[in-house]
Formats: C-alpha cells, sequence, structure tokens
C-alpha cells in the first residue's frame, strides 16, 4: 500500500508541474521567464531526471524539490533562483546524499556527504523535529539565508518555511557548516558519519565552495518518504497558481 501511495503521489505531482511548470513553459505562459526556462510542455520531470543522468538522485526527492520550487518562484522568495539543493535522508550516512543542481543547466554542480541529527537515528535518519534542543533533522523546504562566521566558521543560515515542519530552524540554529566527523575516514572507523545537532553538516574540504554557490535565496529542500509530512506540505501541495 504504501509503494502505489508514493507512485500516486509521484504522478499527481508530475501533473502539477508539467501543467504549470516554474521555469516558464513558453512566451505565452509566462512573458517575463528567463529564456534558460523557456521549455515544451511536454518535457516532464522524467526528461528532466535524465538531463540531470545521475543515478545517485532519487527521482522522487527531485519531484517534490521541483514542486516546492515551482511555488517558492510564484510567491517570489527565491533570488537565487538557477539553484535547488537536495538533501535525501532516505539515504545512508555513507552516501553522498547532498545534491546542488543548477537547474538552468540541468546539471549537478555539487555531491556530498551530509550528517544528520543525532537524534534521527544512526546510519539512517528515521525520526525528525521541528522541537527545540531536540537534536533532530528538520524535513521539508528552507530558504537559504545569509553566511557569517561561527563556532564552526563559516556557516550559512537556513530559513525554514512550514510551520510545524522547520519553521524554528532559525531558533534552534540549523545552518550549513561544515565538521570533522563528516568524512570518509570516520566511516571506515565507525560504519557511518558522525551525527550533528540537527544541523546538516558537510565535509571540510569544498564546503565553502558549496555554501557560496547556495547562499542568499535560493531552495533547500530535505526529503525522506515520510506519508505524514507529503500529505500535510502546503508547499507540496499548493494548487492556487491563478
Amino acid at each position: 500500500m504504501l509503494a502505489e501511495y508514493y507512485i500516486v503521489s509521484v504522478f499527481v505531482i508530475l501533473q502539477l508541474i508539467i501543467s504549470d511548470y516554474p521555469f516558464g513553459i513558453s512566451a505565452n505562459h509566462n512573458s517575463n521567464a528567463p529564456e534558460e526556462y523557456s521549455m515544451h510542455y511536454e518535457e516532464d520531470i522524467q526528461h528532466i531526471y535524465m538531463q540531470i543522468n545521475d543515478p545517485e538522485l532519487n527521482p522522487d526527492a527531485l519531484s517534490y524539490a521541483l514542486a516546492g520550487f515551482r511555488y517558492l518562484r510564484h510567491k517570489n522568495i527565491l533570488t537565487n533562483d538557477s539553484i535547488i539543493t537536495i538533501i535525501d535522508y532516505s539515504k545512508s550516512s555513507v552516501s553522498e546524499r547532498f545534491f546542488v543542481i543548477d537547474i538552468k543547466r540541468k546539471k549537478i554542480l555539487f555531491r556530498s556527504l551530509v550528517a544528520h541529527g543525532k537524534n534521527s537515528g544512526f546510519e539512517y535518519a528515521t525520526s525528525f523535529s521541528n522541537i527545540i534542543c531536540s537534536k533532530k533533522s528538520s524535513l521539508g523546504f528552507f530558504l537559504t539565508g545569509g553566511t557569517y562566521y561561527g563556532k564552526h566558521g563559516f556557516s550559512l543560515r537556513l530559513n525554514g518555511l512550514e510551520n510545524n515542519i522547520n519553521n524554528n530552524a532559525l531558533e534552534r540554529a540549523i545552518v550549513i557548516h561544515a565538521a570533522d566527523y563528516v568524512n570518509k575516514t570516520y566511516i571506515k572507523n565507525y560504519g557511518r558519519l558522525g551525527r550533528s545537532f540537527g544541523c546538516p553538516a558537510l565535509p571540510i574540504n569544498n564546503y565553502e565552495n558549496i555554501i557560496g554557490t547556495i547562499r542568499n535565496n535560493s531552495c533547500l529542500y530535505i526529503y525522506y518518504p515520510d506519508r505524514n509530512y507529503i500529505t500535510e506540505s502546503e508547499i507540496i501541495n499548493f494548487t492556487d497558481f491563478d
């Protein structure tokens, strides 16, 4: 039953996105759309997934991410609107499950290891929270904020956009930062990554380039096949684009 639910959910999202694609389907549909986003109606998520051409990218995660990206562009929330970041917490922490996608060029710019919160699970994240001091990761859509230098060095603020799901991110100090427990040596020694207090922590190498690319109001989506979230997320299920 659960597998059937996800198949139906993804199909519905594909139909919604194809019917009013966020990138500007044609000049008549959206005369203000950037030329890079000009597409035909028949170019669906499967086509985009094939253009990106990375088998490690979960097509369900991409589908939901694009649904939210469509919503955020519709609300004129995005300033950095060529970038989508997907964190796929359905994957093991030993996998590269952090993806930065240039959606205009249909290209993955970065793929990286990323930690989850210590109370979300061990090798896999399975439990999520919006509660302060929970030390768990949160799901859903975030708007990347500005950068700063804190106790973890160069870091990126995340603004949670979904009430009761991740809107306490700023108060919880959920940010992207580097950590010395996010690397292959740690995996070799312990069979998993180290864990954070809820932050999506990155490896020390190259994290500055990643933060520099996604900062300042781009879309970040943290995915997990949680039926309640997928059903209740107002961003994913938003349809009033008129």
